[in-house]
């Protein structure tokens, strides 16, 4: 029977998720120094989000990313790059039924529908009252100048 190491090393090696070692941008560029100032470069290893990239995501090893975060940070302090920057995003209905509606029973919606509606004619008669006022005013000083004529 074989030994606890041999079952886990052929374990590991008969790993199908297997992934290729990402290689670096500062290695491709063939980038010697990190400059803070250089904001192109540094906004590569930034998500959309403005976080900083995970090594295993950006393929730096240790020394460059420390070297990536230190120039961010730096150049987060003289406003050069964003601390945060925010994301439109559309609200998928998260938290509405499949029709998009409110997850209320008919009699809540009904109930509010009707409130609505008693508020908006309670509306459109102030607002009707208060234009035929103002209407009468002017048609009896008309006729009160009229008649004096």
């Amino acid at each position: 029977m074989a030994s606890k190491k041999n079952k886990a090393r052929s374990a590991r090696d008969a790993n199908p998720r297997k992934f290729k070692k990402k290689t670096s941008v500062l290695v491709i560029e063939k980038v010697e120094y990190v400059d803070y100032k250089d904001v192109d470069l540094l906004s590569r290893f930034m998500s959309d989000r403005a976080k900083i990239k995970n090594r295993r995501v950006a393929g730096n090893d240790l020394q460059q990313q420390r070297e990536v975060a230190n120039a961010i940070k730096v150049a987060r302090e003289m406003a050069l790059l964003p601390y945060a920057t925010r994301v439109a995003s559309t609200r998928t209905g998260g938290r509405r039924g499949e029709r998009g509606d409110d997850r209320r029973s008919d009699r809540d919606s009904s109930n509010s529908e009707n409130a609505e509606a008693t508020e908006s004619d309670e509306l459109d008669t102030s607002v009707e009252g208060a234009d035929e006022a103002p209407a009468d005013a002017v048609d009896e000083a008309v006729s009160d100048q009229g008649g004096e004529d």
